[in-house]
């Protein structure tokens, strides 16, 4: 018998029995990505008071919202007769449900590979499109229920009457734009499976691809427990919050449906970085108060530790909280990095994965919301218009990113010396 033989029949049963109960394992990781977001979007919807919404509009309003989760467009209308306009627009992520997605689609994805060495790239691609099959119908479900017309109240008896001598019934309503949410939604998932490849040490990877092992991974698992440790720090302030100041349900609407709104753009303003934004009219943010405050003071005002510190000084704490989780990040991605590499490379990999990182903060945490409304073509009727907008200061955040990546890349460095890692040899 040909000693080769037991390992290559193993292998071959495995890949029988991967191929036969793929299916089945890719439904199971579609269905509860699918239904891990639309329970925590109808939680979060629910405590912000959408289940009084008119028409039996509650479950649309939660379809919509995964819809925009997975970076889906849902394009708001306005109508208003002949005699008036509507002007409406948003762009805005939920990246509470976005980041519910993510997680379970990269456990699900993982998990049929656990325990394996090397994988080859058609078996991945292979395990990938079924998931992305069937990702994709249950998305397409989701975009054709998302859509709803609302009719909107002028406000008092005598707007109401004029609206009526002339002919002005205004509506609001929104639509999911079905192929470019599944083109974008496709993207989305890539990227999550991507990103867990990527992320986890026991994912088998294509044997071209094994070099990432040492060079990527450790610093793309740091910054990915970078980001969820600031959102578990978020989750206990909400508690706090939510037992101390009251608000009950509208704390944790913010948390259900925006938590990652609030804690990563923190994480680059206790960096030293710059939002710059404004509110304007009845649009309330799902961020904490001292935000609002600060935004609604100026036309566009300059959001960073300064201004945010002359609401509450409380706020510099955040300069202290992320050099810790920095410096440990960098101390976990040297720690996971072979015992070879250099104090420099762990600098350099640290930086280039934190300016990764804070970029894409950058482009999902952006927020830009406008309705208005106007009457006989002279202005917009007062408390049915209003203005959002929160966006970074790129480039300068970029180059704090750098800045800070390349020092506490250096310190955990340092930190790991001490720490046995893989590629190191115990002394005889």
């Amino acid at each position: 018998m040909s000693p080769h033989r037991p390992s290559g029949q193993a292998r071959t049963t495995r890949t029988t029995l991967f191929a036969r109960h793929g299916w089945v394992a890719a439904f199971g990781t579609a269905l509860a990505a699918l239904l891990a977001m639309l329970v925590v979007a109808a939680l979060g919807l629910w405590a912000a008071g959408a289940a009084d919404l008119p028409d039996g509009a509650f479950p649309r309003v939660v379809a919509a919202t995964v819809v925009t989760a997975v970076g889906g467009t849902v394009e708001l209308s306005g109508d208003a007769g002949d005699l008036a306009g509507a002007d409406t627009g948003m762009t805005l992520l939920p990246l509470s449900v976005t980041l519910t997605g993510a997680l379970v689609v990269g456990a699900g994805f993982l998990r049929p590979l656990r325990h394996r060495a090397v994988a080859g790239a058609g078996e991945l691609a292979g395990w990938a499109a079924r998931i992305a099959v069937l990702w994709l119908l249950g998305l397409l479900a989701l975009a054709l229920a998302a859509r709803q017309t609302f009719a909107v109240s002028l406000g008092d008896d005598a707007l109401n009457s004029l609206g009526e001598l002339f002919g002005i019934n205004p509506e609001v309503g929104f639509a999911a734009d079905v192929p470019l949410t599944l083109v974008v939604g496709l993207v989305w998932l890539a990227g999550v499976l991507l990103l867990a490849l990527l992320v986890a040490r026991g994912a088998p990877l294509p044997g071209g691809l094994l070099r990432l092992q040492e060079s990527v991974r450790p610093a793309a698992y740091a910054m990915v427990a970078l980001l969820l440790a600031w959102v578990v720090l978020g989750i206990v302030v909400t508690l706090v919050v939510a037992a101390t100041r009251g608000h009950v349900a509208e704390t944790f609407a913010v948390a259900l449906l925006g938590l990652p709104n609030v804690v990563w753009p923190a994480l680059t303003i206790g960096m030293g970085g710059t939002w710059n934004g404004r509110v304007e009219g009845p649009f309330g943010l799902p961020m904490p108060h001292v935000l609002d405050e600060v935004l609604r003071g100026e036309d566009t005002a300059a959001v960073n530790l300064r201004s945010l510190a002359e609401q509450d000084g409380r706020v510099w704490w955040l300069v202290a909280v992320n050099a810790v989780l920095l410096v440990a990040a960098g101390f976990v991605t040297a720690a996971r990095s072979p015992a070879r590499t250099r104090l420099w490379e762990h600098a350099v990999r640290m930086a280039t994965a934190l300016l990764l990182t804070v970029l894409m903060i950058c482009l999902i945490c952006r927020i830009s919301a406008h309705y208005g409304l106007t009457v006989l073509g002279i202005s917009e009727v007062g408390g049915l218009s209003g203005e959002l907008v929160l966006r970074p200061d790129v480039w300068p955040m970029l180059g704090l990113a750098v800045l800070w990546g390349l020092v506490t890349g250096f310190l955990g460095g340092l930190l790991a010396r001490r720490v046995r890692r893989r590629g190191e040899v115990p002394p005889a």
